[in-house]
C-alpha cells in the first residue's frame, strides 16, 4: 500500500485510474468513462464525434462497432472453432485441457512443460517450464485472480463482456531462439493487412521490444508504447501466408489485429485483439496515429 501511495504521490494520474477502478464507477456510460481515461492516460481531449487518430477511433469502434459474433471472436477458446473454420485446426497450438475453476485441473496429466491463460482477459499468463518447480498454491491464487477479473470493466472492452471465464492449456512452443516464441501481428483494415509488427525480447532483462514492418517487410520508423529492438529480424518463413491468412480472418471487420507464431518452421495462429493497447497507447511521432487512423474507414466518414 505504502509503495501504491508513493507512486501516486508521483504520478496523480494513477490515483484518477485507482479510483476509476471502483465498482462505483460502473454506473458511468462507456462514453464518459472512455473520454475520462482518454484525458488522463493520454493527456488530451477524446473527440467521439469526430475521431482522426488510431486511438480515437478505436474508443469509437468500442462504442459502435458491437456486432456479437466478435464475443467469440476475441474468447481464447470459442476463436479456435472460427480458426478451423476459416483457414483449418493445423494451425491451432494443441490444446491440453480447458477447465472452470482450478480444482478441476489435473496436473498429473499434463506434461512437464504447458501454457495455462485464461479464455476472457488480456495479458494473463503462466508458462510452466519444469512441473516440478511449480508452487501450486501460489498457482491456484493466481488463475483465481484470473476468473475473477470482470475485464470488460477496465478499458470498456465490450468484446470481454459476456465471455464465460475458463482456464485453458496449450502445448508449450519456442521459436528457433529457444527462449521466447515471438508474435507477429498484424493490423487489418476492412480485410486488408496494411502493417504488422513483432514482439520480442520479453525474456530478457530491458523488456519487451516491439518492431513496425510494412508489408514488403521493411521497417517503419515509428514506436507505439514500447521501444524498438534497434534491429531487423529475418522476415518469417510462413511470412505470406500470415498475410493471407489475416485478410481472411479480419474479412468484414472495420478492424482488428490478428496474430501469428512461427515455431520450427510451422505457423500458429495467436489471437484476435479489436483494441490493441485498448487505444491508450502512444505513437512516437504522433503523426504516425493519425496515419493508421486514416486506414480505419469508419461508418459515420461515409457521409463526410
Amino acid at each position: 500500500m505504502q509503495n501504491k501511495l508513493i507512486k501516486g504521490i508521483k504520478n496523480p494520474r494513477l490515483i484518477f485510474m485507482y479510483f476509476l477502478g471502483f465498482k462505483i464507477c460502473r454506473i458511468i456510460p462507456d462514453s464518459i468513462y472512455l473520454k475520462i481515461e482518454y484525458k488522463i492516460k493520454m493527456r488530451k481531449e477524446l473527440n467521439l464525434l469526430n475521431p482522426k487518430t488510431f486511438n480515437e477511433k478505436l474508443q469509437w469502434l468500442k462504442l459502435h462497432d458491437r456486432k456479437p459474433e466478435y464475443t467469440n471472436m476475441a474468447d481464447k477458446y470459442e476463436v479456435r472453432k472460427y480458426i478451423t473454420e476459416k483457414i483449418g485446426e493445423e494451425y491451432l497450438i494443441p490444446l491440453l485441457g480447458v477447465w472452470d475453476k482450478f480444482e478441476d485441473i489435473d496436473f498429473e496429466q499434463l506434461p512437464n512443460q504447458f501454457v495455462l491463460k485464461p479464455n476472457h482477459t488480456s495479458g494473463n499468463i503462466y508458462i510452466c517450464k519444469d512441473k516440478n518447480k511449480i508452487n501450486y498454491e501460489e498457482l491456484k491464487k493466481e488463475v483465481n485472480s484470473w476468473l475473477k477479473r470482470e475485464y470488460y470493466w477496465v478499458h470498456r472492452e465490450w468484446v470481454y463482456k459476456n465471455i464465460k471465464p475458463k482456464i485453458i492449456c496449450e502445448k508449450y512452443v519456442v521459436d528457433e531462439s529457444k527462449t521466447e516464441l515471438k508474435d507477429y501481428k498484424f493490423l487489418c483494415f476492412n480485410g486488408q493487412a496494411k502493417c504488422s509488427f513483432v514482439c520480442l525480447n520479453r525474456h530478457l532483462p530491458t523488456g519487451l521490444n516491439v518492431d513496425f514492418y510494412d508489408m514488403d517487410w521493411d521497417p517503419m520508423p515509428f514506436e507505439r508504447h514500447y521501444p524498438n529492438s534497434g534491429s531487423v529480424i529475418p522476415k518469417p518463413k510462413n511470412y505470406d501466408k500470415m498475410i493471407m491468412f489475416s485478410e481472411i480472418l479480419s474479412k468484414d471487420i472495420i478492424f482488428v489485429r490478428v496474430d501469428f507464431y512461427e515455431a520450427n518452421d510451422r505457423l500458429y495462429f495467436g489471437e484476435l485483439t479489436f483494441f490493441p493497447g485498448s487505444g491508450f497507447e502512444e505513437f512516437t511521432p504522433d503523426s504516425y496515429d493519425y496515419l493508421l487512423g486514416s486506414w480505419i474507414k469508419l461508418s459515420m466518414e461515409e457521409n463526410q
